[in-house]
């Protein structure tokens, strides 16, 4: 469902960026109940954090993993580093990267072609 959201192209009357579109739509699909001061939390990790590094997608994926799957901390609940492990893996297998600058000029080169 989240995914579908996406490929509809949730986020982007909404202007969010690539990490914030991942919360917001998550929040909405998985009713995270997180409030708008939450929610802005994302907006600094677009842009691979402003610096074209992690894609955005992947820090907002992973907002998203702490909030379904950590009760109080990281340190509390290990399994979340094998979850976060998992995402990127299966990110760069399917996307060929994880950072933003490449995964940006993958996209531009393919609406030119």
């Amino acid at each position: 469902m989240l995914k579908e959201l996406i490929q509809e192209g949730y986020g982007v009357k909404e202007d969010l960026n690539c990490a914030e579109t991942i919360l917001y739509a998550a929040n909405q699909v998985y009713h995270l109940n997180l409030n708008s001061d939450s929610l802005k939390l994302a907006a600094t990790f677009g842009g691979g954090m402003g610096i074209e590094s992690v894609w955005g997608v992947l820090a907002g994926s992973l907002m998203v993993l702490g909030r379904l799957f950590i009760k109080e901390t990281a340190h509390k609940h290990p399994e979340i580093k094998e979850l976060s492990k998992e995402l990127f893996d299966t990110f760069q297998k399917e996307m060929g990267d994880i950072l933003c600058k490449p995964l940006k000029n993958n996209r531009e080169k393919e609406k030119l072609v």
